[in-house]
């Protein structure tokens, strides 16, 4: 029997849900279902549908559990530290592979192609983030990946 749900406001359950939501969407995305999600993060299927609704009786290492076993990664955002940071570069109408070795190095294999849009930059970097190592990217593009996450990505970069 599930636990008793803590008191949440509005806003954080709200929150609860669209996480949830974010959970489920990614792992029907990579046609996973449930008891295999479920498993892969060690609970029941019934367990990871109550964290893909946003119940707040859920434990937080249970969420994690399921945010990891459909291969996403939480993370933390302070609002008081990104309002003093700077704010992102504008996006180029073109982003020149040859500007962004590692986006280059994720290009491989398009072959012939020089320039992607912003849209498919973004795409190929969420893609394939596993594969980048956060501390070998250079400060250029380290401000294109922000503004990419900024104007296209709703703030975030889905990895």
């Amino acid at each position: 029997m599930p636990a008793q749900a803590p008191p949440v406001g509005d806003i954080l359950a709200a929150r609860l849900q669209a996480l949830g939501a974010r959970v489920r969407a990614h792992r029907t995305r990579q046609k996973l279902s449930a008891t295999v999600a479920a498993e892969a993060a060690g609970m029941s299927r019934v367990t990871l549908h109550r964290i893909e609704r946003g119940e707040p009786s859920v434990t937080m290492g249970a969420y994690l559990s399921a945010i990891d076993a459909v291969g996403l990664q939480l993370a933390l955002h302070d609002p008081q530290a990104a309002a003093a940071s700077p704010q992102p570069a504008a996006l180029p109408a073109r982003v020149r592979l040859s500007d962004f070795p590692e986006l280059r190095r994720l290009a491989w294999p398009l072959q012939g192609v020089d320039e992607l849009s912003p849209a498919d930059a973004l795409s190929l970097y969420e893609r394939n983030w596993r594969h980048i190592d956060p501390a070998a990217l250079q400060p250029a593009e380290q401000a294109l990946v922000q503004a990419l996450a900024s104007e296209l990505g709703g703030g975030r970069l889905l990895v």
